[in-house]
């Protein structure tokens, strides 16, 4: 089981949280619909600050936004003007879906290590790819960076026109262990697709940290 399905699902609730933390009988779809408009704007607009991760808590009237970044700086801006101009897209986002009452919360939370974040070792192989790097060169030294920065292992696969063949193929590399049947172990996944010239090529990344405290 643990082979087919997304890594995070499977440990929901034991060393993983929901990214969306709220309760809606009335309105389900269009609270759903809003977090999902909300994650794809943020993402878009913090790409340069390497953005992994968003969470999204809400209450009666407020909503509670953490953004997980490898360059918070970036984000908060010189004295904190950058807070202040997201906090303003955020509102002007929420205007359109009529929510203009809602009192909004932006917190942003530094990756200390982001070697050690699937997502954003997803993101940089897929920006070496679509720059035409040798794919095996290109995930070699991911692995071996992230290796290198203390995970217990590593697996990459790649699928798709790689190096722009006519036949599509799978790429895969490991290094360590990736135990993902066992629901104790501390296993981060991401998938990030690669648009080159010649077609999508997808990028997924799977990195073992160890046993949950």
């Amino acid at each position: 089981m643990g082979q087919k399905i997304n890594p995070k699902i499977l440990r929901l609730g034991v060393g993983v949280n929901w990214s969306s933390r709220w309760f809606d009988d009335v309105k389900y779809k269009d609270t759903l619909l809003e977090d999902y408009h909300i994650r794809k704007a943020l993402m878009d607009r913090l790409k340069n600050a390497g953005i992994a991760e968003i969470d999204i808590e809400r209450s009666i009237n407020s909503i509670k936004i953490t953004a997980y970044v490898s360059k918070p700086g970036m984000v908060i801006g010189r004295g904190g003007t950058g807070l202040e101009e997201l906090k303003k897209f955020l509102t002007n986002l929420l205007k359109k879906s009529g929510k203009s009452q809602y009192k909004i919360d932006t917190l942003v939370e530094p990756i200390k290590d982001p070697n050690l974040n699937a997502y954003l070792v997803a993101r940089n192989i897929s920006d070496q790819l679509i720059r035409r790097l040798p794919a095996k060169r290109v995930i070699k030294s991911a692995a071996e960076r992230v290796m290198g920065s203390g995970a217990k292992g590593v697996r990459i696969v790649l699928s798709g026109r790689i190096g722009g063949a006519e036949i599509g193929r799978r790429e895969k590399l490991q290094q360590g262990t990736v135990p993902l049947s066992t629901i104790r172990e501390n296993i981060d996944y991401a998938s990030a697709p690669s648009l080159t010239k010649k077609g999508y090529i997808g990028v997924k990344v799977w990195i073992h940290k160890g046993e949950e405290q």
